[in-house]
């Protein structure tokens, strides 16, 4: 038996956020009154509860900050996607993201390592998926 991997579901909030995905580019939240950017997508800003977020575009880039090889498939849809490079990512405008590293050799993983963004297309699925690789 094959799973189909689970895909993101667009929102309303998160819309902007995969808007851009698939036109390769990151567009995250600013909050002016917090001076400082937010991740996930929300209707009003973390702590303040102010209603000033705005969409700001972002390099992408950041740092590797923690990661874990997932030997074993999480679900039987990553059957086929062992091992499984799981990572969060600090931005440099600072927020992380749960992600994946691609392209790389476990053993070179390291925590503090610099990444860069890589874009995942699935026309299929009307999705870009955001995974990182080491910034080489």
């Amino acid at each position: 038996m094959t799973f189909t991997p689970p895909m993101p579901v667009k929102t309303p909030v998160s819309a902007p956020f995969w808007d851009a995905l698939s036109e390769h580019r990151i567009r995250i939240q600013y909050s002016p009154s917090l001076a400082t950017y937010v991740f996930y997508p929300r209707i009003l800003a973390p702590g303040t509860l102010a209603d000033d977020l705005e969409w700001r575009e972002i390099s992408g880039e950041g740092t590797l900050y923690t990661f874990t090889i997932a030997r074993k498939p999480v679900s039987p849809h990553f059957a086929n996607s062992v091992p499984q490079l799981l990572a969060v990512v600090q931005w440099d405008e600072g927020p992380r993201l749960s992600t994946e590293m691609v392209n790389v050799d476990p053993a070179d993983l390291q925590i503090g390592m610099r990444v860069r963004p890589v874009f995942f297309d699935h026309p299929e699925d009307g999705v870009t998926l955001l995974r990182y690789e080491p910034a080489r």
